[in-house]
């Protein structure tokens, strides 16, 4: 598979897309911690605020590192342009709020982080936006939901926590028969593993916080899509508000990078193998791992995704005190509510990532007290296969 113009393949594209030299020539990407820009003329100054000169103003618009990390992610993932954000909310409220304006209608899957669903669920209708949420892997119930004054389909998938995956291309299509986009949050597949825009999405998002960065170090997002929409939408919003990613944090998502590829492609592997190891434990009432023949959307997963992922989810029969004293018993695998991290990292979703989402609606997504999400990071697989099964052991046993 190929992704960009020089129509290099995705290793080869994460390392050196994108990538521009000061006159010293030096090897790894520069960075450039700055706040501002000098001119050498007052005449100068002024054709780079009205745009006849292309160069960079203020870092909160445009800066010289952040630039290479926009057009390497954009490389990879086949999107003409994308702009860098804070943080992964920062980019998925751009991206909203860029397609909405008062009076507009959102439709979204009810499986989404807790605070994406914050956004669609209460802070667009403040604005005067509505918001229907669906059960995402119903295609009848997104027909049923768009209207003709729907400007956005949003969704996650997979889907955090329960690893849910939805058909993107027939959303899509639903979406564009009324005018609106579809926007992906692509952070459980990563862009190895799949690519939305050629199954018809609009806009891209990712939190640069997980499998990019993939070391606990920074935060950071991006959001993808045609130069027209990032040109007139998301730089007016970014230019005004404020949301733009550090040039030392780009920096080092551009390290990240180079190495995603190895990375994801080492965890699923493990995460594959550990999936079918921790199914057969007794102490698990349900397995979810988009890579497994038994996952409710596996016809799905084979037609839109090249591989599983890097996440698995498991539901512990005893409830919440098992699922604790499983994620106490642990010593390799350590808990944290991030992911996509080097570090394998285990969580609670019902008292912590979605412990704002209402009981009832937890309960509809399948986020039972029960419930553990796992990342799964690049240790050895029989000492996670080993940490994990004690830690199971303790849970059932007790």
């Amino acid at each position: 598979m190929t992704t960009n113009r020089h129509g290099w393949h995705p290793e080869t594209t994460l390392v050196h897309s994108g990538t521009t030299r000061s006159p010293y020539g030096e090897t790894s990407e520069a960075m450039y911690l700055t706040q501002g820009f000098v001119y050498a003329t007052a005449e100068a100054a002024e054709a780079r605020f009205n745009g006849d000169d292309p160069g960079f103003v203020y870092s909160r618009y445009a800066n010289p590192t952040v630039a290479m990390f926009e057009n390497r992610i954009a490389a990879l993932e086949g999107a003409e342009a994308a702009r860098a954000t804070a943080s992964g909310m920062a980019a998925v409220n751009l991206a909203l709020m860029a397609c909405c304006k008062a009076g507009d209608h959102v439709v979204a899957a009810k499986a989404l982080f807790g605070s994406c669903r914050y956004i669609v669920e209460t802070l667009l209708p403040r604005f005067g936006v509505s918001s229907t949420l669906v059960d995402g892997t119903d295609l009848d119930a997104w027909r049923a939901a768009i209207r003709p004054e729907t400007v956005a389909c949003f969704l996650e998938s997979p889907t955090n926590p329960t690893l849910e995956v939805i058909d993107i291309a027939a959303v899509a299509e639903m979406a564009h028969a009324v005018g609106a986009k579809l926007i992906v949050d692509n952070v459980f597949a990563t862009p190895i593993w799949q690519s939305p825009l050629s199954l018809g999405a609009d806009i891209v998002v990712y939190s640069a916080t997980k499998h990019i960065d993939g070391q606990g170090r920074c935060l950071g997002g991006v959001v993808l899509g045609t130069e027209e929409w990032i040109t007139d939408e998301v730089m007016p919003f970014m230019k005004h508000t404020g949301p733009a990613m550090s040039p030392f944090n780009a920096w080092v998502m551009l390290k990240g990078l180079e190495t995603l590829a190895l990375r994801v492609e080492r965890q699923t592997r493990t995460a594959s193998r550990l999936a079918d190891v921790l199914a057969e434990h007794p102490a698990v009432a349900r397995l979810i791992y988009p890579g497994r023949a038994d996952h409710p959307q596996a016809e799905v997963v084979r037609r839109q995704m090249k591989a599983g992922s890097t996440m698995l989810a498991l539901e512990l029969k005893g409830g919440k005190e098992a699922a604790f004293r499983a994620s106490n018993a642990l010593r390799i695998v350590k808990m944290s509510n991030n992911l996509g991290d080097a570090r394998s990292l285990i969580t609670h979703p019902a008292t912590t990532t979605h412990q704002s989402v209402a009981e009832e609606a937890r309960l509809e997504l399948g986020i039972t007290d029960g419930l553990l999400r796992l990342s799964v990071g690049l240790e050895h697989e029989d000492d996670l296969a080993a940490d994990l099964l004690t830690a199971l052991d303790v849970a059932h046993n007790a």
